[in-house]
Formats: C-alpha cells, sequence, structure tokens
C-alpha cells in the first residue's frame, strides 16, 4: 500500500505515464468504499413469510424486518455505540443477535420480536462472552448457549429461555474443553478438548451417559466434525489425519473408525459440507482453490445451482439462506469488482426477484480485476496470491502497495475487497500473497511457519515483492506495506528486517512484541497457549528467537515513514503492542503518526472512524508513494 518519498526521475519518466493514465478513471470518493452497505446479511424466517436485514440507523447497521410481498419495513433494534455483528431468526417471531462493547469482544445476547417489541438483553454480564451452541430449531423457546461466565478462561453450556432470559447450566466444563457439539436432536454428544498440544474428542451415545474419550490427536492432525449423520449415529467431519490435504469424511466416532472418504482435492483442504434438513441428504461440497469452487452430488441441488448460474451470468452465487421447507432461498452474487446483490429464489416457479445492490453508488466498470498470480519463494515454495492492477494504467513501473493478510494462519480469496479496490483506484497495484502458514493449503505448508515469524514467513512475503519488480511490475522505489494483526506485525518486520525494500508502511493493530503479545492474549485463549508456544515460539525455551522477531527491538533499522492505528480496547493485539513501536520510535527521534480510537478494538467497526483511518492512510500513501489523493473542497 506505500512507498518512499516520490523521486524526481521517476515522477519524470517511469510514473508520469501511469499518472496521466490513472485520470481515464475517475476519483472515486473513500467514503463510497467504506461506508455501510445499503443492506446486507438478508435471512429468511422458517415459514418463508419474512426477511429480516441488517441496515444503517444512526450510521450502525440495525436489524429490520418486512413481510414478503410488502414494501413495509420495521426497524427492530437500536443500535447507536456499536453496529449489530451477527442474527438470526429463532422461529418465526423472535430474532436473537449478539453485540460487544466498544470492540472488546465480550459478547452479549439480545433477543427481540419480528415487530420490535419484547426487546431484552439476555446475558446482562460483564466481562462475559457468550457463544451459540444449538440454536434448537424445533423448540421455539429455548437454545444452547456457551458462557466464560463462571470461569474466563473457559466455557460451559446453558440451556437458555430466549424470551425470559431464564437459564440452567448443562454441562460443566473441567477445565479442558473447547468446544461443544449437539446432534439433529439438539442433544449435546461431543466435547473437544486440548491440554494445550494435543487435541481429544469425547463422545457419548446419548446425554444419560458420561463422556468418553475417543481419540486423541496433536493438534497438527485434526479431525474436525462438522454435524452428525441423519440417523444421529456417525458424523461427517473435515479430516486431514493419515493425509496433508483435510478431506470430507464419514466417521464412526463410537468405534474411532473412518468410514468413508465423501470429498477430497488434491490442492486444497476441504472443509465446507453442504446439506438438506428437510431431504435429510448431504448435497454438495465448496472449497477455496483461487476462488470458491462447489462439487454437488444432488441432482436437485445441480438444478438449483445450474438455473442460478444461468440467470445470474457473469456472476458467482452463494445460496446464504433458505426457509425450513426449503422452497425459498437466499442467494448472494459477487465477484472481485462487486460486492453484488442479494435476490430471493422461489425454487418451484424458478422465480428470481431481486432484494437490493449492496453498493449500488459504485460502478464495476470502474474496478480492477484480482488476478490469481503464483511466485517461487527462495526455497523453491510455490505462493499463491492476487495481483490487482489500477484500471487503465500501462502495468509497469507502477507504485506498489503490498497486502499481507491477518491470521496469521488464514488465507487471502479471491472477491471484492474495499481496501484492495480503493488502493487501486488511487493508482497503487495491490500485491496479497498467502505465505506459508496460510490455511487452506495442507498440513504441510501450515507448519513450515511455525516458530518462522519474521523469518521464512517473512521471506515469501519480500519475494513476492522481488517478483514483482522483475516482472517490471513495480517502481522498486514506491513500494509501501499495509496491513492489520499479523498483517500488521508483517509490515513491521518488512520496515526492520528489509528497510531498504519499503518506502512507507502502515501497521493496523499489528503486534510488535511477541513476548507481550503471547502474556497479554484473552483469558478464553488461555487453554491454547502451549499451541501457540509450538507455533510462535515459547518465551522462556525460545527466547532469542521471540527477541530476534520482535521488530519493536530493532527499531533502530527503520528507514521508512510508519503510520501506526489501534483500537484502545482490542483484546487479541493489545493496545500496548502499538505504544511500544510509537514509544521506542520517538525515543529514536522519530514522530511516527498514531491514530488510537478509544470506542473500537481488534479492527474499527464504526464508520466514522473507518473514514478517519483510510482518509489519513490515503494521505500517508500519495505523500510517499505519489498516489492520487481526493482534494479537499473549498466553500
Amino acid at each position: 500500500m506505500k512507498n518512499l518519498i516520490a523521486i524526481l526521475f521517476f515522477m519524470l519518466a517511469g510514473s508520469s505515464f501511469a499518472q496521466n493514465s490513472i485520470k481515464k478513471v475517475p476519483l472515486i470518493p473513500m467514503k463510497d468504499f467504506f461506508k455501510n452497505p445499503e443492506k446486507r446479511s438478508f435471512t429468511i424466517s422458517p415459514n418463508g413469510d419474512y426477511l429480516a436485514f441488517l441496515k444503517p440507523y444512526k450510521n450502525r447497521m440495525n436489524i429490520y424486518v418486512r413481510k414478503i410481498g410488502n414494501d413495509k419495513i420495521t426497524r427492530v433494534t437500536n443500535s447507536t455505540e456499536r453496529d449489530i455483528p451477527w442474527y438470526f431468526w429463532k422461529g418465526n417471531n423472535r430474532l436473537i443477535y449478539i453485540n460487544d462493547s466498544k470492540g472488546d469482544e465480550n459478547f452479549r445476547l439480545y433477543g427481540v420480536d419480528k415487530d420490535g417489541k419484547n426487546a431484552k438483553d439476555l446475558t446482562p454480564f460483564e466481562k462475559v462472552r457468550v457463544g451459540i451452541v444449538d440454536d434448537l430449531e424445533e423448540n421455539p423457546n429455548e437454545m444452547l448457549i456457551q458462557m466464560n461466565k463462571r470461569n474466563p478462561k473457559i466455557f460451559d453450556v446453558y440451556r437458555i429461555n430466549v424470551n425470559t432470559g431464564k437459564m440452567k447450566k448443562i454441562a460443566e466444563n473441567p477445565g479442558n474443553i473447547t468446544g461443544w457439539q449437539t446432534d439433529h436432536d439438539g442433544k449435546l454428544r461431543i466435547a473437544l478438548t486440548t491440554d494445550g498440544v494435543n487435541t481429544s474428542i469425547l463422545y457419548r451415545e446419548n446425554e444419560k451417559d458420561d463422556f468418553k474419550k475417543v481419540m486423541t490427536t496433536n493438534f497438527k492432525e485434526t479431525l474436525s466434525p462438522l454435524f452428525f449423520t441423519f440417523d444421529n449415529k456417525y458424523i461427517y467431519a473435515s479430516s486431514n489425519i493419515g493425509r496433508d490435504k483435510a478431506a470430507i469424511v464419514k466417521y464412526d466416532l463410537a468405534n474411532n473408525k473412518e468410514l468413508e472418504v465423501i470429498f477430497k482435492h488434491p490442492e486444497v483442504d476441504v472443509s465446507g459440507l453442504m446439506y438438506s434438513k428437510k431431504r435429510k441428504k448431504i448435497t454438495g461440497v465448496s472449497y477455496t482453490t483461487w476462488k470458491r469452487e462447489y462439487k454437488i452430488f444432488d441432482e436437485e441441488t445441480k438444478k438449483i445451482y445450474n438455473d442460478l448460474e444461468n440467470k445470474l451470468k457473469g456472476y458467482e452465487i452463494a445460496v446464504t439462506r433458505k426457509n425450513k421447507n426449503e422452497d425459498k432461498l437466499l442467494v448472494r452474487t459477487y465477484s472481485d469488482k462487486s460486492l453484488g446483490a442479494y435476490y430471493l429464489y422461489n425454487v418451484p416457479t424458478k422465480e428470481l426477484t431481486k432484494l437490493v445492490d449492496i453498493s449500488p453508488w459504485l460502478n464495476e466498470k470502474y474496478m480492477a480485476e484480482q488476478k490469481p498470480i503464483t511466485y517461487k519463494s527462495r526455497d523453491g515454495l510455490t505462493i499463491h496470491g492476487y495481483l490487482t492492477l489500477p484500471v487503465g494504467v500501462e502495468p509497469k513501473n507502477l507504485p506498489v502497495v503490498v497486502h499481507p493478510h491477518g491470521g496469521p494462519w488464514f488465507r487471502d480469496t479471491w472477491g471484492f475487497n474495499p481496501e484492495v479496490q480503493f488502493l487501486a483506484n488511487r493508482g497503487y497495484a495491490v500485491l496479497q500473497m498467502n505465505f506459508r502458514g496460510s490455511t487452506g493449503y495442507g498440513r504441510k505448508f501450515w507448519e513450515i511457519s511455525f516458530k518462522q515469524w519474521g523469518k521464512t514467513m517473512q521471506d515469501d512475503i519480500s519475494d513476492g515483492v522481488e517478483w514483482l519488480i522483475k516482472k517490471g511490475i513495480a517502481n522498486p522505489k514506491k513500494i509501501g506495506i499495509y496491513g492489520g494483526s499479523y498483517g500488521g506485525y508483517a509490515t513491521l518486520a518488512g520496515l526492520t528486517f528489509t528497510p531498504n525494500l519499503y518506502a512507507c508502511g502502515v501497521d493496523y493493530v499489528g503486534v510488535s512484541n511477541l513476548f507481550t503479545f503471547l502474556k497479554t492474549i484473552p483469558p478464553y485463549w488461555k487453554p491454547y497457549l502451549d499451541m501457540l508456544h509450538e507455533m510462535v515460539g515459547d518465551p522462556k525455551k525460545d527466547s532469542l528467537l521471540l527477541y530476534e522477531a520482535s521488530p519493536v527491538f530493532h527499531v533502530d533499522n527503520i528507514k521508512a515513514p510508519l503510520f501506526i492505528a489501534q483500537g484502545k480496547n482490542d483484546p487479541r493485539v493489545n493496545k500496548d503492542e502499538s505504544d511500544q513501536m510509537v514509544k521506542a520510535l520517538k525515543a529514536k527521534g522519530i514522530d511516527v503518526p498514531y491514530m488510537v480510537k478509544d470506542n473500537e478494538g481488534h479492527g474499527f467497526h464504526n464508520e466514522e472512524n473507518r473514514f478517519d483511518f483510510y482518509g489519513a492512510m490515503e494521505k500517508f500513501f500519495a505523500k510517499y508513494l505519489s498516489g492520487r489523493t481526493e482534494k479537499k473542497k473549498t466553500n
């Protein structure tokens, strides 16, 4: 995303063509990329009569409801502090949602009727995090949740009345359970445990029995239960046991035996299994190569997808929700150039009704193509990634923003990314890469990242930059780096460990000190601490490794300008991570721009804060990479 001070030679020579050509594409206002969408997150009531969706109210995303066939909409929530991040229908009359306070991720559970009445905070507890175990679809009044109310490190299971908030604890965590799972009847049948490194699956035939340990594996080898077979006898799972790439399998937990491989892919992990609850049938799988793909098993489902693809040519599609009878589907389109639209599809009549364009103010013809790429790392590893080039510009000698993803055990995928499109519109080529450790490429590719923060993981990023330079796409004097979370760490590592490679950097809620990062993780991450020590490094056994990989101890190497942004209430990457970096730079005599938002956590979710951050980023990159920027309007 950034580069150093513009050098006259490049402004007059290589970059002059780019700056002139980009004028063919209008400068799209920054706010158009980052403002709240028109409507999003559509769901349908179980009876298929009502739609719910999120829509802005006082600059915050709130839940609205409308009856299908009626244009009148009713706002049912009044959240003005934070966007509502997630919600669902509980029966045909009530909606359940979660929200936190100022980004602390201590989510509470709320309920409200579809007419906006009977609103209730169902878990009014301070510093307690709620999660959903089972919504108990067939029970209109109750659901199963998990909370760390008794002990902040672990989660017990409660049966809660969604109207009154009355609850009863039905399973107490002995201290090592990290996940719970029910069968199709809502019975608690599976528990996942960890001792920090080894993972076990506990199983029982019914709720009267005690849980018994079925299997134990090192965390590198996993059997991840997805859901039970429809007779509740076996499970479907994603498993990499005995294989490098995770496959979808049918598994007999009672006898600890793999029964059948449902689907596997030679290049990537497979973890998405689709099914029809009504017809009690698995219907297909989804997986991600360079983009999301489907393999449909079921003829009825295949006909639906074929019809949708024929009607929505030019876009990828995803069926996001369905009613209980499965005759009404919510469909979303997407692409690399569009946030897409929502549609309602009537299965019997094949009628497709558009509900909304998510961001109608963004014109696709001005958006850039996100192209899949591969390159070789210095040790011969194939690295997959994406390159987005500004529209209307010859791909030569361009300013570049390198944009490593967070996680780091995550991956970038193909699709609309407002940050990437924003930067491309400003005239930057944007490079994203799935460096070693990125998920989805198998166990070996993941494991070779262990204890490699700032080392081979960072080399994969640097090698991508060198690849762009060798191809003549990148102006070697105007390469910047920007990322959030682990991507923020990679930004700091890039500026400290390869100071001659980058002209500037933007660190967004990034880790600067691996010692303090491992000390300040949320309490509910503590069961995984030994695993983190094996993956990142042990502060005692690997103190030299962590010191060498912590950018805060190497600020003397930094040559390029740096901009840092942080949420005050971040529970994952504590604000102290950014404070330390700023303090160290100031001690060196460098006044680093530092943006802190008091009502945010791990990333800026409130619209006005996004505007502040990306507006400041735009100016920062324009200063050091000579990209385009909006001019202040004068009265």
